[in-house]
């Protein structure tokens, strides 16, 4: 069946970077959009950024833009998430998903804080 696999997150502080990795099987990952999608505390979750499958186009909310960037290895099946400049409003689960959505991973906790 379909699965993600989220790591790298971590607590980091203001100004600071992680690198988020998600390991997917189950589909022919080539062939689907992949998104980063988070949720803070007592928030729904909400979408950060977007890349597609074949032409690799990118979009970010616009909380996120010049700080994250998506991308995505499809040898390996991976999408990664690269988080710069790291803020509080920053904090999350941070999950991975295909679109159309699928039953969503375990996601990855980054905590931004001094």
């Amino acid at each position: 069946q379909v699965q993600f696999v989220e790591s790298g997150g971590g607590l980091v502080q203001p100004g600071g970077s992680l690198r988020l990795s998600c390991v997917t099987s189950g589909f022919t990952f080539r062939h689907y959009a992949m998104s980063w999608y988070r949720q803070a505390p007592g928030k729904e979750r909400e979408l950060v950024a977007n890349i597609e499958g074949t032409d690799e186009f990118t979009n970010y909310a616009d909380s996120v833009k010049g700080r994250f960037t998506i991308s995505r290895h499809n040898g390996w099946n991976t999408v990664y998430l690269q988080m710069n400049n790291l803020q509080p409003e920053d904090t999350a689960t941070y999950y991975c998903n295909r679109r159309p959505l699928e039953n969503w991973g375990q996601g990855t906790q980054v905590t931004v804080s001094a």
